[in-house]
């Protein structure tokens, strides 16, 4: 049989596999709870030939909340590449002198790294985090071993290797105080986010206990969380005020039981990381004289680059970016997502920047070849509730990026169904099971999942399902998704 015979009958059979395939989701979306009322955007193609085996609302327009990283993700893998890193450093004026003295203060100067923290590098499942200050202590280590032993200035947290744009357009006040809401620096640390710590007094009637990490007072806290009897309610509440520093916690927790942990954002990170230093010089026998203070950069304002000038006296290069795009991606971190699309603004713009890195992804879909009335982006996480995207401009970014020189690389970056990421509690079973290759997202009344699926005769395909507007339980969507997901595969 010659190849294009071939090539022929193998075209026939996808074509009478894909309309059962596609009358068995349109059935199972319809049979559904949510099918009725929700808004579905489904789009499935086999990647070898092309084919589209199932389409449903796939050029109409639907939120797809952390979706957007996959287009961030593919942006910052393209356009900086894997081996990209970042630097964080500490600049004086001048050299110590022969006492030791640093006359006009130390800057702290962010470089991007969204890692300055404890976590487990690379991305393992289940990794335990380490000293979430580490990396502030060890460039302390380092200014000690240039033989500082007194700053005379204060500390500058410096981060305007970004424009100070804490949180974008089209996010909610109400996400802007916890951790998944956390603000946008250039200097980040422990993820821009506190641990405060909740457990029950000694016995009824005390307060509760509280603890931090990392242990750096920054917040005050006005404590009103009563311990109860055993069999009382755990009902915490926590409330900071934009713009506040003070948090403010009340409500109930059962003596003996259970504490909280309650995941903080912090509302100026360079300011923070400039505290974290000082405190670690101190501890390390430096007088540090003067206060901690943070330098931003605003939109449109003329600063001198923050990176050049000085005497260098320590130094932090982060792990590879490929190591973060994994770690965005397996955990769906925001912050992180937002970071890279600034690194991307900056590298390739010489504009840290949310606009200077929208600009560039749009001059990237156009590579890719996406309209762009099929997309709407504020942010480069989600979590801005105006993002916009069709599934079809999703799939032409699955197959594009399907077909290019990152291949591994990328797909090695997404959650493996009931392996690990947001992935790890869904397909642990069944035929689905470690072939499922997608991001998650998730916001009120929105679901979704699109990557990719490795079909049991060793096809690949690509999918988008987008959900909008359910009322219902968000389990009951994700339980069609998923059993769509495993009628592809099989």
């Amino acid at each position: 049989m010659t190849g294009g015979r071939v090539a022929l009958l193998a075209l026939w059979t996808i074509h009478l596999s894909a309309a059962p395939l596609a009358q068995e989701i349109a059935r199972l979306v319809d049979s559904s709870p949510s099918g009725e009322r929700a808004f579905w955007g489904i789009q499935i193609a086999d990647l070898s030939s092309g084919k589209t085996l199932y389409a449903r609302n796939a050029g109409r327009l639907f939120v797809p909340a952390s979706n957007v990283k996959l287009f961030t993700l593919a942006l910052a893998l393209s356009r900086l590449g894997p081996e990209y890193r970042f630097q964080t450093r500490v600049l004086a004026e001048a050299a110590p002198d022969a006492e030791g003295r640093v006359r006009g203060g130390l800057r702290l100067v962010g470089g991007g790294d969204p890692n300055l923290s404890g976590r487990a590098i690379p991305y393992r499942t289940g990794a335990n985090a380490g000293n979430p200050l580490a990396a502030i202590e060890a460039l302390a280590e380092q200014v000690v071993a240039r033989g500082v032993k007194r700053v005379e200035g204060g500390i500058v947290g410096d981060d305007t290797g970004y424009v100070w744009e804490p949180y974008p357009e089209g996010w909610a006040v109400d996400d802007t105080p916890y951790d998944y809401g956390a603000p946008v620096s250039a200097l980040t640390v422990n993820d821009n986010s506190i641990t405060l710590t909740v457990r029950p007094g000694t016995r009824a009637g005390d307060l509760a206990e509280l603890g931090s990490n990392p242990p750096l007072e920054y917040y005050t806290i006005d404590n009103r969380v009563e311990t109860v009897g055993a069999r009382g309610a755990r009902k915490i509440h926590v409330e900071r005020q934009p713009g506040s520093r003070q948090v403010r916690l009340w409500g109930t927790i059962p003596v003996r039981g259970a504490g909280e942990d309650v995941l903080l954002a912090m509302d100026d990170p360079a300011e923070y990381a400039a505290l974290a230093l000082h405190r670690a010089l101190e501890e390390r026998g430096v007088t540090v004289e003067g206060g901690s203070r943070a330098r931003h950069r605003f939109a449109n304002e003329n600063v001198e680059p923050s990176d050049d000038g000085g005497v260098e006296l320590a130094r932090l290069d982060s792990a590879r970016l490929i190591e973060d795009l994994r770690i965005t991606a397996k955990v769906s971190q925001n912050l992180h997502a937002e970071l890279a699309l600034r690194a991307v603004g900056r590298g390739r713009r010489n504009d840290g920047s949310r606009e200077a890195g929208l600009e560039e992804m749009k001059t990237f879909l156009g590579e890719v070849g996406i309209e762009e009335d099929a997309y709407h982006f504020n942010d480069g996480s989600g979590l801005a509730r105006r993002d916009l995207v069709t599934p079809a401009a999703i799939l032409g970014l699955l197959r594009f990026m399907y077909s290019s020189p990152q291949r591994e690389d990328w797909i090695g970056l997404l959650p493996v169904g009931g392996r690990d990421g947001t992935l790890d509690t869904r397909f642990s079973t069944g035929p689905a099971a470690g072939r499922i290759h997608a991001k998650t997202g998730t916001l009120a009344h929105v679901s979704a999942l699109s990557g990719y699926a490795e079909r049991r005769n060793g096809r690949w395909v690509a999918f988008s399902i987008l959900v909008n507007n359910y009322s219902g339980p968000a389990a009951d969507v994700r339980g069609v998704m998923d059993r769509i997901c495993a009628l592809i595969v099989e």
